[in-house]
């Protein structure tokens, strides 16, 4: 767990597990640097209303809650928005925000035993069967309607294994300022250290939301999923799975995102939802039971709307750390299995180009070598790519050295999907041979 001082620790009752105030202090973070504002960080309920603001509701009973509006960030009301608590499933909102854009939703990929083993008692199941083919976006579907941890260890399999996922987790955690998360296992299965906040949870949602495929899954309310082989036919059967999240087709516009329930974390939801253009994000964790925080959450959703530019925000849901900095390439280390090679091959006109280049640096190391014999000053290599700009492979590297085969080649494009090699054209070949002829030539005069 990270060095920030916890307000709560999980205290052993029994078989069950409850949450018990061991420090005096308002929430999990420094109260001097509380991300989005010291207001999300006090216990009790904040809110400031101007004139005509309409009363929060009275029945609330989660131990932390946040509504906010997606779009600008303001948060509109909260209460221990920071608290630390078991998160439950609403942890997948964070998986799935880590690893979607890591996979191809087309891959195919069958089941092994050992991707499905690990798995928590009682954890929620879609019903991945072994040694049969699923496709990664069923089992995204698996994941959002089911909440189901096979198809989360799978996908966590197919991006390189449990533990990078978890580490991956983190990382992303910390770039989104979610400094209230520590990631323990990539379902929300009830592991020891393992929580989030309100307030995480609120940035998982609007990060994941960002994504056009993350949206799609969580605001499926039915689908169909792969089921095994039938004896008799030997055919592919499959069955239906429903979006175990009780608002979504109930509550007017809202899209998702993610909901949950442990024994030890109570039950949890984050919820996004559109009305007159606007879009509200709300969280609920650990209410009095667990039909209760759908409930909560569509009160908080209906005070929001009506709420909206009648309070002063309490606070803000802040941007992804480095959002305005390109982006960067993935990160060195183990690459996920799933991960198709991108075709960054060089067409024929191409390799023409390259060539070409290529060309000019042989012909202008050979003038410089026969200058050099002669007195005469050499080519310069602004001098080549000052020529190279004057043709038609004006964008092609000019490098000042000739190059081999190899080299060329790791100028990027021969490896293409499926690990074939695309070779240059016959023009290219042709200047190629040609240049180093004449290189040669000059060199034994």
């Amino acid at each position: 767990m990270s060095s920030q001082v916890r307000r709560l620790a999980a205290v052993s009752v029994g078989p069950a597990l409850v949450l018990a105030a061991v420090a005096p202090v308002a929430s999990g973070q420094d109260s001097a640097t509380v991300v989005g504002g010291e207001r999300l960080a006090r216990s009790t309920v904040q809110v400031a209303p101007l004139a005509g603001a309409p009363a929060l509701p009275s029945t609330l009973t989660g131990r932390s809650w946040l509504v906010a509006d997606a779009t600008s960030g303001e948060v509109l009301a909260a209460r221990d928005a920071h608290l630390p608590m078991p998160p439950a499933s609403t942890l997948k909102m964070l998986f799935a925000d880590t690893v979607l854009p890591r996979l191809d939703r087309s891959l195919e990929h069958k089941v092994t035993s050992a991707e499905l083993a690990g798995l928590g008692p009682g954890s929620s199941l879609v019903g991945i069967k072994e040694d049969l083919p699923y496709r990664v976006e069923d089992l995204w579907r698996g994941v959002f309607l089911s909440s189901g941890n096979d198809a989360v260890h799978v996908l966590a399999h197919l991006n390189g294994g449990l533990a990078l996922t978890v580490a991956q987790m983190q990382d992303r955690a910390e770039a989104l300022q979610a400094r209230d998360t520590h990631v323990v296992s990539p379902e929300g299965y009830d592991q020891d250290g393992q929580v989030s906040s309100a307030y995480d949870l609120t940035l998982f949602a609007r990060a994941g939301l960002r994504n056009k495929d993350f949206r799609t899954y969580c605001s499926t309310r039915t689908a169909r999923f792969p089921g095994g082989v039938d004896k008799l036919t030997g055919l592919r059967t499959s069955f239906d799975i429903a979006n175990t999240d009780r608002l979504l087709g109930r509550y007017p516009g809202l899209i998702g995102v993610k909901n949950g329930y442990t024994t030890n974390a109570g039950a949890t939801f984050t919820g996004a939802a559109v009305r007159g253009g606007r879009t509200l994000l709300v969280t609920v964790m650990h209410p009095e039971s667990q039909q209760q925080v759908y409930d909560e959450a569509a009160s908080l959703l209906d005070w929001g709307f009506a709420a909206a530019g009648r309070v002063e925000p309490v606070g803000r849901l802040v941007d992804e750390a480095g959002a305005d900095a390109p982006a960067s390439s993935a990160p060195a280390g183990v690459l996920p299995r799933a991960i198709r090679q991108a075709d960054h091959a060089l067409g024929p006109g191409g390799w023409t180009a390259v060539a070409f280049s290529v060309a000019l640096a042989l012909w202008a190391s050979g003038r410089a070598l026969a200058r050099r014999r002669h007195g005469a000053p050499a080519v310069t290599e602004t001098a080549v790519t000052e020529t190279a700009a004057a043709g038609t492979a004006a964008e092609a590297v000019t490098p000042s050295l000739p190059l081999t085969r190899a080299e060329v080649t790791a100028l990027g494009g021969s490896t293409v999907v499926g690990g074939g090699r695309r070779r240059p054209g016959r023009r290219a070949r042709t200047l190629l041979v040609s240049a180093r002829r004449r290189l040669r030539a000059r060199r034994h005069r």
